[in-house]
């Protein structure tokens, strides 16, 4: 008998596959997560599964802000941000605008598990084909009287080209003619108004602060109404061009235009009312006659030249 070796591969289990992974389970009773595969399995960065995964272990109120993000992970906020990005463009993330319980306006997160829309549904049971109707026998057709013709009647529908060769013989029912009170062909439809110009310089003038951002003429199309309702809200572009320019990562990792975008997405709360200033008093010329101007709301003598009761009991 030989002597075993013991250096020999062992035999694979029965029913395991034989390359790929085995995986080996654990049934959890808690501490644990229940992720969709739709998530976990979708293509793209694993830094963006990892934040999806790591925030839907985390308890209700917990911080999800990028500061928060980076002091768990090693990754730097512009990888932290753009994962973020990325399931809040999937449906995954959501942000809301709130107002408080004392008037502020605060931004809420929200993070689904399946993205709204996306439910998977249940499946239904295969509906069962009904079975067929047994064919009644045919009747005899009766014998036409002598002297008639028999009319046939065809087995099969007339081709295309002879039933509109009939429909051109047969006339149709004419159609009214319209009135005022029908619709008539539709309007065509109304122009969209032209961006902002203020809007456009504003954008255009973004690489003279700093000369990364080049934007094409179709993004600075499609920033150009963002633009415009920061500039209908009060902000002044000074201010704008401060507010997308400033703390910029170094080095740009992404379109100049879609940090654009981001920055731009929210607005910021309106201005409280100022208090209008008073009116100012007209000016008016001393009738002393040092023809001083001073400002009053009626014609006099200013305050240096003597009142006219005093210079009539003087006299």
């Amino acid at each position: 008998m030989a002597e075993p070796q013991f250096n020999a591969p062992l035999r694979a289990p029965a029913g395991a596959p034989t390359s790929g992974v085995i995986h080996v389970r654990t049934r959890l009773a808690g501490d644990f997560t229940v992720i969709a595969n739709a998530l976990l399995q979708r293509r793209g960065s694993a830094v963006t599964v990892g934040v999806a995964g790591y925030i839907l272990s985390l308890p209700d109120g917990a911080p999800v802000r990028i500061d928060a993000l980076c002091e768990h992970f090693t990754e730097g906020e512009i990888l932290i941000s753009r994962a973020l990005r990325e399931l809040e463009a999937e449906g995954y993330l959501e942000r809301r605008r709130e107002r408080g319980p004392s008037g502020r306006l605060r931004t809420r997160t929200f993070f689904h598990d399946v993205p709204p829309g996306d439910d998977p549904e249940r499946p239904r049971p295969r509906p069962r084909r009904p079975e067929p109707l047994p064919r009644p026998a045919p009747e005899p057709s009766p014998r036409p009287a002598p002297g008639t013709e028999p009319h046939h009647v065809p087995d099969h529908e007339p081709e295309p080209a002879a039933a509109a060769k009939t429909a051109t013989t047969k006339p149709g029912p004419v159609a009214p003619e319209p009135t005022g009170t029908e619709p008539g062909p539709a309007a065509c439809p109304a122009a969209q108004p032209a961006p902002d110009p203020r809007a456009s310089v504003i954008l255009a003038s973004l690489r003279i602060v700093d000369r990364r951002l080049i934007l094409s003429r179709r993004e600075a199309d499609q920033l150009a109404p963002a633009v415009t309702r920061w500039l209908e809200h009060g902000v002044s572009p000074d201010d704008i061009t401060t507010h997308l320019t400033t703390r910029l990562p170094d080095p740009l990792r992404a379109r100049p235009a879609r940090i654009l975008a981001y920055r731009l997405g929210e607005l910021p709360p309106p201005l409280p009312d100022r208090p209008t200033a008073p009116a100012a008093l007209p000016w008016q010329t001393c009738d002393g006659g040092c023809e001083r101007a001073f400002r009053a709301a009626e014609p006099g003598r200013c305050r240096d030249c003597p009142p006219v009761a005093d210079l009539a009991s003087a006299c």
